[in-house]
C-alpha cells in the first residue's frame, strides 16, 4: 500500500465510479483509468489555461505510461491528481495518479507526454507564452525570463522530485 499526502499536487478532482466502470471481478477495469485521467486533464486545463479556442488547438497524447498499483473497487471513493512536471517547446509532461480519497492510497500512477496541436494546419505548435506562464505558476514551477530576446525557462517541480528541465528559446 502506498500512502502519501498530496505531495505538491494542486489539482485534485473527485471521480465518481459509474456502474459500468466495474467489471465482473468487482473492480474498476484497467481501461477505465484512462477515462479518469482524461476527465482530470480536461478539468486541469479548464482551470489553468483559460480562454483557449479548442476549435483551433488541441492537446494530444504523444506517449502514456501507467503503473497499476492497487485495484479500485466499486465502493471506493477516489480522486485524480494532475500536475505538469516538465515544459518543453511544443510538449509538456504530465504526472497523474488516482488515489483513494479516504486513505490517500495511490491506486495508479500515470506519466504522459502531451503535444499542442494546430487543428487547422494539422501540425504540432509551440506552447504560447501565456500557457507556459500559467502552467508554471499553477504548478509551483520556476519560470525565469532572462531578457526580451533570449529566453531561458527553468522548470523545477516542488521539492526537486524530478530534477531540472531547461528550455532555451532563441528567436
Amino acid at each position: 500500500m502506498t500512502q502519501e499526502t498530496n505531495n505538491g499536487f494542486r489539482h485534485i478532482l473527485p471521480i465518481q465510479i459509474r456502474f459500468n466502470d466495474v467489471d465482473k471481478f468487482g473492480h474498476v477495469n484497467n481501461t477505465v483509468y484512462f477515462q479518469f485521467y482524461d476527465t482530470a486533464k480536461t478539468d486541469y486545463f479548464a482551470t489553468v489555461c483559460k480562454d483557449v479556442d479548442w476549435e483551433q488547438v488541441a492537446i494530444v497524447v504523444a506517449k502514456i505510461d501507467a503503473e497499476f498499483v492497487s485495484q479500485i473497487k466499486a465502493s471506493d471513493h477516489i480522486a485524480a491528481r494532475t500536475r505538469v512536471i516538465k515544459v518543453g517547446n511544443k510538449s509538456f509532461h504530465l504526472e497523474q495518479d488516482i488515489i483513494d480519497s479516504d486513505t490517500q492510497e495511490v491506486k495508479c500512477r500515470c506519466f504522459s507526454v502531451m503535444v499542442l496541436f494546430d487543428l487547422i494546419n494539422h501540425q504540432s505548435i509551440p506552447l504560447p507564452a501565456p500557457w507556459r506562464e500559467a502552467i508554471c505558476q499553477y504548478n509551483g514551477l520556476v519560470y525565469i525570463l532572462i531578457s526580451g530576446s533570449d529566453t531561458i525557462r527553468i522548470a523545477t517541480p516542488q521539492r526537486g522530485l524530478y530534477g531540472v528541465a531547461i528550455i532555451i528559446h532563441i528567436p
